[in-house]
């Protein structure tokens, strides 16, 4: 009886408070400010082209201002041919790059993937031209294309082609050689996430296939290219992204031209809001690529089976 009467006196203890936060949320707490921050920096633009694309604004014609609703839609795919044209250069571009870039980047990284002198160099040169911005990029490649002093001015020297040649101003040389402008930037990219990839392969699994007889090829076959899977299918959605809204580069080689045959629709849209000031049009324009975009995405993410299978 006296140990129960002691054990009873014995105060509880304390409550937690309910207002308190719990270890589980402190995390979510402390990157609240910061979330909110992206969120609005991200949505607000995006709900503000939703909003002007079902409006006719050009603060140049405010006479013109106000609702059209989806006025500006049907124009897109009815009125405007050059729509059409921005549309399959854009597609034709997305896939000439990513595929050579896809090409070369493997290839790269296969190759400083090997042990040989000085690969440390070698790596650092290959992935350089990805830490130059793209403007620079473009500036380079404006002054190598130069019909003065660039590449076609020391061709001429040797009796190959005529002096004064551009090739950014003929229309059947120009977007090769803008292919090539873009390459020289776009194929680090490949190599590194390639590279990175590459190096979690286990050695035993090439070992295991050389006993059995594997030559180079079927290991790359069945052993390399299963391992990269992800890695591929990641990288050329996220570069096909990124080059299809190219702008920087091709406006400052070629401002869409000669004639608009380099003329992405992003570099499009950025002609009608910034040089025409139809922001309304502008906008649709966007709400249309934004759409296309994330369609492609689904469907190249559905038919590439991203995350299933894979042998890592």
């Amino acid at each position: 009886m006296a140990q129960a009467a002691a054990v009873a006196k014995q105060p509880a203890p304390p409550r937690r408070r309910r207002g308190s936060a719990t270890p589980r949320r402190l995390p979510y707490l402390l990157i609240a400010p910061a979330g909110l921050l992206m969120l609005g920096f991200i949505a607000y633009p995006v709900l503000s082209v939703f909003y002007y694309s079902l409006q006719n604004y050009n603060p140049t014609k405010p006479w013109r201002n106000g609702y059209a609703g989806f006025d500006n839609f049907t124009r897109i795919f009815t009125e405007d041919p050059q729509f059409w044209d921005t549309l399959v250069f854009s597609g034709k571009w997305v896939v000439v790059e990513v595929g050579l870039q896809l090409m070369f980047g493997l290839a790269l990284a296969l190759i400083v993937n090997q042990t040989f002198v000085g690969r440390s160099l070698g790596r650092a040169m290959v992935f350089s031209p990805w830490a130059v911005s793209g403007v620079l990029t473009s500036a380079i490649w404006v002054l190598l294309y130069n019909s003065q002093t660039g590449i076609t001015r020391y061709l001429a020297d040797m009796g190959i082609g005529e002096y004064g040649t551009s090739w950014l101003s003929d229309t059947s040389t120009v977007f090769p050689a803008a292919v090539v402008a873009d390459l020289w930037r776009g194929v680090p990219f490949f190599a590194i996430l390639i590279l990175a990839d590459l190096q979690s392969v286990s050695k035993d699994l090439y070992e295991a296939a050389e006993v059995d007889g594997a030559g180079r090829l079927r290991q790359f076959l069945h052993i390399t290219l299963p391992h990269l899977k992800d890695a591929i299918i990641l990288s050329t959605l996220l570069r096909a992204v990124w080059e299809f809204n190219n702008v920087d580069l091709l406006y400052t080689l070629t401002g869409g031209g000669p004639a608009g045959e380099t003329t992405t629709l992003p570099l499009y849209i950025a002609n009608t809001s910034v040089d025409a000031h139809n922001f309304g049009y502008a906008s649709a324009l966007t709400t249309v690529a934004f759409v296309i975009l994330l369609f492609c995405s689904m469907v190249y993410l559905r038919l590439s089976k991203f995350g299933v299978g894979g042998d890592k």
